[in-house]
This record gives structure tokens, sequence and C-alpha cells, in this order.
């Protein structure tokens, strides 16, 4: 690893030249590679939190150039915790330039190398099911949570009936309720029934969280279940309710959800609002960016935390205050 840092500058020194000559266009790109590879030196080196590192090569967008550079150097990683970070940051930039490498990092010895390979593969929602199945077993927990979320953001029918025979045996309270929540998440309508037994179980959390399985297969119990919460007189409750329906489509709840859009507590209102934007109805974007506008305090800050978790453009949003003709 000592010679690395006298490749990359190397590679940086010859880059100089062509920076200075290129067109404007070509040299902010050329510029962002330059920084992407110093970020990815540092990174090797381990000079940078693995948060740190993934954020700034996600802001420079030039992350299959940065997933190639760690690729390429990967050999040469062999201090465990090193390989970690690299595999932790690969994961985070999310580009499908990395999933032939975290295919295999899956099969890593080291527990944290698999964990985050797999966390990788559910984030770009790989397709690699093969892969990811016999994991279902692995003896790290955090391997375990990581691949039931893969699996459910797949969207594979097909894994629906192991990830609920895992939900069966699996002792830890958290990772059953992840496999449940994918049996939902997977599309497979034919383990509704068997989710729905898992509605009487002893525990809340395994109780809710089949309850979201089956909101997300769409079943008339599942809503049942959380339109019971939406009803609550607690504000807690009917957010918990209002957490049921992540990830449905638009035309399913809005017939539950858009009732909340006048509910007192304004983060059930903003959160009812977004979860219907995500599922389809566009005319929450416009809905939310005017609430905030509106708005003063605490409930503004409702509505902003909705609209960042949208990532919401400053040149979109007045866009939409012109549309509306609040600005102009």
């Amino acid at each position: 690893m000592r010679t690395l840092p006298a490749c990359l500058l190397l590679a940086l020194a010859l880059l100089t030249p062509a920076v200075q000559a290129a067109p404007p266009s070509v040299q902010k790109r050329l510029e962002r590679r330059s920084e992407t590879k110093e970020l990815v030196q540092q990174v090797l080196e381990g000079g940078l939190p693995v948060p740190t590192a993934t954020s700034r090569l996600r802001i420079l967008r030039e992350e299959p150039y940065a997933a190639e550079l760690l690729i390429q150097f990967l050999p040469r990683v062999l201090e465990p915790r090193r390989l970690r970070d690299v595999t932790a940051v690969l994961a985070g930039l999310e580009t499908r330039v990395a999933e032939p490498t975290l295919v295999d990092l899956a099969g890593h010895g080291d527990g944290a190398v698999r964990m985050y390979a797999v966390q990788g593969l559910g984030r770009l929602r790989s397709r690699r099911v093969d892969v990811m199945l016999p994991l279902l077993e692995d003896k790290s927990l955090g391997v375990r949570r990581e691949v039931a979320r893969a699996l459910g953001a797949s969207g594979n029918p097909k894994v629906g009936k192991a990830l609920l025979t895992s939900a069966r045996t699996e002792t830890d309270p958290q990772t059953r309720v992840l496999l449940l929540e994918a049996v939902g998440a997977s599309g497979d309508k034919k383990q509704a029934p068997a989710l729905k037994t898992f509605l009487d179980d002893s525990s809340e959390s395994t109780r809710f969280a089949a309850a979201r399985g089956l909101c997300l297969l769409g079943t008339p119990e599942g809503f049942a279940f959380a339109r019971k919460l939406l009803t609550s007189e607690d504000k807690y409750v009917r957010r918990q309710g209002l957490a049921l329906y992540e990830g449905v489509s638009a035309k399913q709840s809005a017939s539950a959800l858009r009732p909340l859009l006048e509910d007192k507590d304004r983060p059930v209102a903003a959160g009812a609002a977004r979860i219907l934007y995500q599922g389809g109805d566009k005319t929450m974007m416009s809905w939310l960016v005017l609430a905030s506008w509106n708005a003063q305090g605490e409930e503004k800050l409702a509505y902003e935390k909705e609209l960042e978790t949208l990532q919401l453009a400053d040149d979109e949003r007045k866009a939409l205050l012109r549309k509306a003709g609040v600005v102009k």
C-alpha cells in the first residue's frame, strides 16, 4: 500500500496540463475526476471516515469512476479494517459498476465485509438473489439484517417464501421485523395468508412488521390495521399508522392519507403528503412547497424535513412558487 499514493500522485501530475488546455466544460469534468482520485487515495490510505468519503464522492457525481478506481486497487487492500471501509464506500456509491465486485465480496470470510457488500446490493436493488438467499442463514446478525433488506429491495416475488420461512425461525426480533417487511416488499402475494398469522403475535414490533408487509402487498387486512392506528387521538400512534403506508402507491393509499393533510399534527400532514408524492401523486410536491411557504416556526420545519427527504432543488422550489403565483 505504500506505493499507492505515489501512483495516484503521478496520475494527478500528468493530468494537470490536460486540465489547463481543455475547454471549460471538459476542465470541470477533469477537475472533478482529479478530486475524485484524491478522495479515493485517502479512502485507500484510511485517511477519511466512510460517511465523509462517501458523501464527498457523491457530491462530485463521479460515482462510477470512483468505483472503478477503488476496484482497481482492491486486491492490494489486505488489512481487514481497511477492506471493510473500502467495501462500505463502494456500497455507498450506489453505482452499477460496483455490483460484480459487491457480489464477490458478499462471499468474503469477514462478516463486516459481507454485511457492507450485501448492503450495497440492496441499494442497487440487485437481482442477484442467488447470491443473497444463502446469506439468510449467515452467522453474522448484521449480514442477516442487510440481506433481508436487500432481498425485499430486489422486488423479486420468488424470494417471498424463503423470507417468511426465515422469519419463523429467526431469534433476533429486529431481524424478524426486517424479514416480514421484506416479504411485502418482494411482492409475493402468495405469502399474504401466512403473513396474516403474525398479526396475532405477542410482539408489538412483529405485529407492526406483518401489517407493513401486508400493506405493501395491498391486502385489506394490512390497511385495516393501519387505519385503526390513524384514528387514534394520540399523534404518535397516528404517526405509526402513517409509517405503514411507506412504499404504497398513491392509488391504494389516497383514501386513507388525503384526509391526513388536514391533521392537526403537522408532521403527520407533511408525512402523508410526502408518501402520496412518492406513491405517484405528483401534486403533493406543490402542496408541500406551498404549505412550507405559508407556515411558521416548528410547523415550517415539518414540511422542510419532508422536502429535504425528497431532495427538492432550489430552482424547482422557485418554479413551483412562481406557478402558484406567490413569487415573481
